[in-house]
């Protein structure tokens, strides 16, 4: 009986700390190289009268090198501001345990795209990041509490939550541990 609770626990302890496996939007093995690319998954969400912002994380992994693809959306009733990504832009990463981590931006100009719906204006944005030797393995190890993006002309700073429930649908994430669980999907 004692063998029995031992390997119900042993069992149980294994189930909860497994990891689970990569999703993947898009998995490509060719002749040119390989591509894989993690599913978005939103790391914060800001909604304040008319205007709502809202920024995804993506892991991707071209020919070995990983990178991440964040995509910022805006959508507003105003005008929305262009904020731009260029050579000089970054996205610090303040981990928990006081260490922090930057990511730099390719060198590719990008404002996005303006899209009209309706009486709403929305504003699409990519830009892919790559991720500095040194601090890679440090994303490993310890959750992120602050975000700030460099932008071409402006400066942002984005709380990182433990949980964050979507109010455009519902999904809960956990942002601060986002690369803890998902950077190995492009080791």
């Amino acid at each position: 009986m004692k063998q029995l609770i031992t390997l119900t626990f042993f069992l149980l302890t294994l189930t909860a700390f497994s990891q689970k496996p990569c999703e993947y939007s898009a998995n490509v093995t060719d002749s040119i190289g390989t591509y894989k690319i993690t599913n978005e998954y939103l790391m914060s969400e800001k909604n304040f009268g008319a205007t709502s912002n809202y920024i995804f994380f993506s892991l991707a992994q071209t020919d070995g090198l990983p990178t991440l693809n964040l995509q910022l959306i805006q959508k507003s009733k105003d005008f929305i501001k262009a904020k731009c990504f260029d050579k000089n832009s970054r996205v610090f990463l303040q981990l928990q345990n006081g260490k922090v981590v930057t990511l730099m931006h390719i060198d590719q100009e990008n404002c996005g795209t303006l899209i009209h719906n309706g009486e709403f204006d929305n504003r699409v944005n990519t830009g892919i990041f790559m991720f500095m030797k040194d601090n890679f393995e440090e994303l490993k190890k310890s959750p992120v509490s602050l975000m700030r993006i460099k932008y071409l002309t402006d400066i942002e700073d984005y709380i990182v939550k433990n949980e964050l429930t979507s109010e455009m649908n519902g999904k809960v994430t956990n942002p601060d541990t986002y690369f803890i669980q998902n950077i190995r999907c492009v080791e």
